[in-house]
This record gives structure tokens, C-alpha cells and sequence, in this order.
């Protein structure tokens, strides 16, 4: 542990990034986060100790290297607890594929099992920060697609969005493509499942929060927009877009101006563009 910090990490050799994703662990709910296999750059990531709990790691006994033995692992870094009370698990790469196969997801030489995050509540979220200025949430109506769903996660995080708010009857919490797509960055953004989007809207105006929906029939280009003060950027299904009623309780119809040949971006794409711009804008005041 680093200064005090609730993540524990363990530097290990890898090709790329962490990728997360939930399996089924008996009636436990739980997430499996893969590394890539070994090569001659390092990196580290964290095992979450504080929201997250570590349970388990399966391990590809091939890529124990650099005198990390099998039975010396926890041994080893007895003093920095990096492992203490997890239980080890070594396999061999097949093994490890018939964990991933079902759901057609590549392992990458280490899997380690975590429980759920704690699940936010948006209410106490705002009366937690009651004194913060320029709160910026996005919220997703009937965006069902987890690939979609994870790239938007990990955008939002990389460009300092606050929070993402979900309709809880379909969004895809269990699934390993979402935890996959987000790489990394479930744990680092706040997300807030709601029963209606529409009726949390409204509560969102009373918290003086400005509602803009992203249409690309929208009335002018999302950067002719201020940004000022709390917003919630509001995106609309893959397939059909903002509902006729999330529009009208929208303050505020945007787009974004590309090349009339397009019809449209993916809402992915759409929205890394315009966490972007805003993170960029604000970071200037």
C-alpha cells in the first residue's frame, strides 16, 4: 500500500491493460479482473481492498517468473499483506480458457475474483457534495449494449465525469463484456441505478442541474454550448435515440456537426468527444 491508500497493488510483467469483467461464484456476486501475458515491460494494478473485496486469484502457472515462485508468493510479501488471505489458484492455460470460453471472453494469464462495488445512492451522492460546483453527470435511457456501456464508463472516467445514472431494469450489471470494455474503470466512477431516468431528471432540475439531451436533430452544435454550472449530458438508445418524453423535459437539444455523408457516430464515440471537449474546456477556467 502506497501512503496510506486503500488499493493494494502487485507489480507483475504484462503486454497491455487490466480488463474486468463479473462471473458467477455460487449465489455470491462477484468480478473477475484478466491481465495480459508476460512480456519485457512492466506494469502494475490494483487490488481493491476498500470498496472492492479481493477473494481470489486463478493464476497461469507458466507465467510465474522472476523468482515468483508457486509456493513462495505469499511468503514473499508477508510484510506488505499484498496477498493476505486470498486464496491462489494455479492452472494452466487451458484451464483458464475453459473459465473464459462460455462467454467467449480471452483471458490473459491471471484472473482475480472481486466482489460487487457498493451501490450508490444519487440523492446522498448530492447532498455529499452540496458545496461542489460544476457536477457533471451523463445519463443513458434504454443504451443496453455492454460493449457500448463500458467504453462510455471508461471515457467518463478518463475525462472526469462525476457520475453515470442507468435505468436499473436493463442495465447490464452482470456482464463480463461490460467490465471488459471499461478496463479498468468500474471502480473509479459513480453509478447510480435508478427505476425511471425521466423522474430522475426532474429531480435533477430541483437540484439546479440543466439537462442536455444529444439528438442529431438537435438545435446547435454541443461546443456553441456554455457548460456552466451543473449539467447532465443525456444520451439516447443505439438504435432509436432520445424518447419523444426525455425530450421534452430536456432543457436543451445538442448535436454533434459531422460530415453529411455520416448519418451518425456511435453513442461511444459521440460521448468521448464530448466528455472530452468539456473536461478540456473546464480545465482552462
Amino acid at each position: 500500500a502506497q501512503g496510506g491508500s486503500s488499493q493494494v497493488y502487485i507489480l507483475v510483467w504484462v503486454y497491455s491493460y487490466v480488463q474486468v469483467f463479473p462471473t458467477a461464484s455460487g449465489n455470491t456476486k462477484s468480478c473477475t479482473c484478466i491481465i495480459s501475458e508476460l512480456s519485457p515491460s512492466p506494469f502494475s494494478f490494483p487490488l481493491p481492498v476498500g470498496g472492492e473485496s479481493l477473494s481470489q486469484l486463478t493464476i497461469n502457472k507458466h507465467n510465474i517468473r522472476y523468482n515468483i515462485e508457486k509456493y513462495t508468493l505469499n511468503k514473499n510479501n508477508q510484510n506488505s499483506h499484498l496477498l493476505k488471505d486470498i486464496k491462489l489458484f494455479y492452472k494452466t492455460k487451458r484451464e483458464l480458457d475453459r473459465l473464459c470460453s462460455k462467454d467467449q471472453i480471452s483471458h490473459q494469464g491471471l484472473i482475480a475474483e472481486i466482489e460487487h462495488l457498493e451501490e450508490k445512492n444519487l440523492k446522498e451522492y448530492l447532498e455529499s457534495k452540496r458545496d461542489k460546483k460544476n457536477i457533471t453527470f451523463v445519463a443513458l435511457e434504454e443504451v443496453t449494449d455492454a460493449r457500448n456501456i463500458g467504453s462510455i464508463i471508461r471515457s467518463a472516467v478518463s475525462f472526469n465525469i462525476d457520475g453515470l445514472i442507468v435505468k436499473e431494469r436493463i442495465f447490464p450489471r452482470e456482464s463480463k463484456l461490460l467490465y471488459k470494455s471499461a478496463s479498468g474503470c468500474m471502480e473509479h466512477i459513480n453509478i447510480f441505478e435508478v427505476s425511471n431516468i425521466n423522474t430522475s431528471l426532474k429531480y435533477l432540475k430541483t437540484k439546479n442541474f440543466w439537462i442536455c439531451g444529444f439528438d442529431k436533430n438537435g438545435e446547435k452544435d454541443f461546443t456553441e454550448y456554455e457548460w456552466a454550472g451543473n449539467n447532465v449530458l443525456l444520451f439516447g438508445s443505439e438504435g432509436y435515440g432520445l424518447k419523444y418524453q426525455t425530450t421534452k423535459n430536456s432543457d436543451f437539444l445538442l448535436k454533434i456537426r459531422i460530415n453529411n455523408k455520416v448519418e451518425s457516430l456511435n453513442i461511444s464515440n459521440s460521448a468521448a468527444l464530448v466528455f472530452h471537449y468539456i473536461n478540456n474546456l473546464r480545465s482552462k477556467l
